[in-house]
């Protein structure tokens, strides 16, 4: 497996040297919007230590991710009154990551609604209304 790599996007939004709308953090967790989002209110957690993905982290990692992840799976549910959250995170490049630091997708789900495309711009007005709309039931 490659090194972790201290100037990828996630470290480079970590250390507040490119912008993100940030919903929640502790000491151990970031959850930020994302910029191309698949749905309303699709966020993304991460650790705030280095590690790669699922295949390098720790179990400490882990744990303190997925106790965000969770957190944040209520409240994107309750914000958009959804009826299901979709939780993703890839491992590598053949397994579909495309950022090489841990991450994992919270998305709220509406039955019979499919989720958008990948890879198209969101506005960003619209994802600072939806964040704020997380913050509020947090």
């Amino acid at each position: 497996m490659a090194d972790y790599d201290p100037d990828n996007i996630f470290a480079k939004i970590l250390r507040e040297e490119i912008p993100s709308t940030r919903v929640f953090e502790d000491e151990e967790t970031l959850a930020f919007m994302d910029i191309m989002p698949r749905a309303d209110g699709h966020l993304l957690v991460i650790p705030k230590t280095p590690c790669r993905n699922v295949l390098d982290a720790t179990p400490e990692q882990l744990a303190a991710v997925m106790r965000t992840v969770q957190k944040m799976a209520h409240a994107v549910k309750t914000a958009f009154n959804a009826d299901g959250v979709t939780i993703q995170q890839f491992n590598e490049a053949a397994g579909g990551q495309e950022v090489f630091h841990l991450h994992f997708h919270v998305l709220p789900r509406h039955e019979g609604e499919s989720m958008r495309p990948p890879g198209s711009m969101g506005d960003f007005d619209l994802i600072a209304q939806h964040a704020e709309k997380i913050k509020s039931v947090l």
